[in-house]
């Protein structure tokens, strides 16, 4: 028995010391030294404390290369697990540096929201997807018939100004499924998934789903900031912060944001342009899926998408030529137009009056990042078709993979979390954000008006408190 025991001692012992010597081997770096490697060609990042080398794999990284060129040198673990299911993680160790960070630690508010994507993925709510796809899509092929029929079948000017108004709730639920498929795998398999893509967002809508996964993955990335995120960065017609008057760079476009006197005078004016401007913002999306897809960039099936949007370029100028004359023409024209630039308004309101910052992105803030610089919109249940679920924007950016059904049901969940933290869990009506909206673009239009005012410490103050 005494053996048995003295043997048991020396086993634990030698693995003891095994384990030790094992961990001892380990390769240790800095957060520092991980700085280093921020630059296009050497491009490291750490999930969970372990190295990875992306540097040749940015080419072919499905979400593109924004996020690892503007968030390597850094820990990017929670932004890992917000934009990848768990099968990812196996196809990490190809790019494992042998290296681990040596004071590596997770935020509280970090821990507590892994767990949550954890808790969310045992209750199985990534993958049920209910059947929001089948009812939209089945609204689409009713309001593209019933805008065909009311063109070829009417000879009322009245049913052709409706349905130009058809062809832009069609366009508004195009939205929709191209956002939700740029996310997550709406379709059963990836081919009918992608098949979704190009029919309902390049060949009836005209917008490249390849430019929207682009730009919006890198709003995800660096929400809010007025250098990286391109959803805020709409001048010569927009500034939401008098720090735009700096003319600052984006890093997304990769150029200046020159505040020269014509854009001063546009924005002096924005409170009052903005509806209207967003009437036509959708020609700014036809413009920018042509400049990406004619370009040098790394573009994913260039070639389905150019015959996705050129196909849109011919059938939707002769489904407007089957009109009697010009006059009607440009009515069904600017009918479309117009009621699509509801989703435009849509896009703007979640986060044109939260909290901004000047800075790259970063991977430890994660959380905090996302909840403040966001805007959740209160409405019925009944209502969650017209907002497509940007009413839940909060839980939307933090939980990207959601389906667009299950983001009502996680709510409560990032309540609490917020509340624990203390972190703001913003929500208002739809007629509300519109206020703050248009408040927050009335406040920068008076200082560029006079530039010897002081700038606010608080925009979002200011606009809120702003009267007359």
């Amino acid at each position: 028995m005494e053996k048995d025991e003295n043997l048991g001692k020396g086993l634990f012992q030698i693995s003891f010391l095994a384990s030790f010597l094992m961990a001892d081997s380990r390769k240790y770096i800095t957060s520092e030294e991980l700085k280093n490697h921020n630059k296009p060609g050497d491009l490291w990042i750490s999930i969970q404390g372990k190295v990875y080398d992306v540097s040749n794999w940015v080419k072919e990284h499905p979400g593109g290369d924004f996020p690892l060129l503007n968030l390597a040198g850094q820990d990017v673990t929670d932004a890992f697990v917000a934009f990848h299911p768990a099968t990812a993680w196996q196809y990490l160790d190809k790019f494992f540096k042998g290296f681990y960070l040596n004071d590596y630690s997770a935020s509280e508010v970090s821990k507590d929201y892994r767990r949550l994507v954890s808790d969310f993925t045992k209750m199985g709510l990534f993958e049920k997807k209910g059947h929001v796809c089948l009812f939209t899509m089945c609204l689409m092929a009713m309001l593209f018939s019933l805008s065909i029929y009311g063109i070829l079948c009417c000879q009322s000017v009245l049913a052709h100004l409706i349905s130009g108004g058809l062809m832009g709730c069609l366009w508004i639920q195009s939205g929709w499924i191209g956002h939700d498929s740029g996310h997550y795998q709406v379709m059963s398999t990836r081919g009918f998934n992608r098949f979704a893509q190009v029919l309902t967002g390049n060949f009836l809508a005209g917008i490249s789903i390849a430019w929207w996964k682009w730009n919006h993955n890198a709003h995800h990335i660096a929400c809010n900031s007025l250098e990286y995120d391109p959803d805020l960065q709409h001048m010569p017609f927009f500034a939401i912060s008098s720090k735009f008057f700096d003319s600052l760079t984006s890093y997304f476009y990769d150029r200046k944001m020159n505040f020269d006197s014509f854009t001063r005078f546009l924005v002096s004016h924005q409170h009052w342009t903005f509806y209207p401007v967003m009437c036509f913002a959708r020609i700014n999306l036809f413009a920018q899926s042509f400049i990406l897809l004619l370009s040098n960039k790394n573009v994913p099936h260039r070639v389905q998408e150019l015959f996705g949007v050129v196909s849109f370029w011919i059938w939707y100028p002769l489904l407007v030529s089957c009109l009697p004359n010009w006059g009607e023409r440009i009515m069904f024209v600017l009918a479309s137009f117009t009621v699509t630039g509801i989703q435009h308004v849509q896009f703007c309101l979640n986060h044109f009056s939260s909290e901004i910052y000047v800075a790259p992105p970063k991977g430890n803030d994660w959380f905090e990042k996302q909840t403040n610089g966001s805007l959740d919109i209160s409405c019925p249940s009944w209502m969650d078709w017209f907002h497509g679920g940007l009413q839940f924007q909060i839980e939307h950016h933090l939980f990207p993979r959601l389906p667009r059904c299950q983001l009502r049901k996680v709510s409560p969940f990032v309540k609490d979390l917020c509340k624990k933290h203390g972190l703001p869990y913003s929500c208002v009506s739809f007629w509300k954000s519109n206020v703050l909206t248009i408040s927050t673009l009335r406040a920068a239009a008076l200082q560029a008006r006079d530039l010897t005012k002081p700038v606010p410490k608080n925009l979002v103050w200011e606009a809120v408190n702003t009267h007359g």
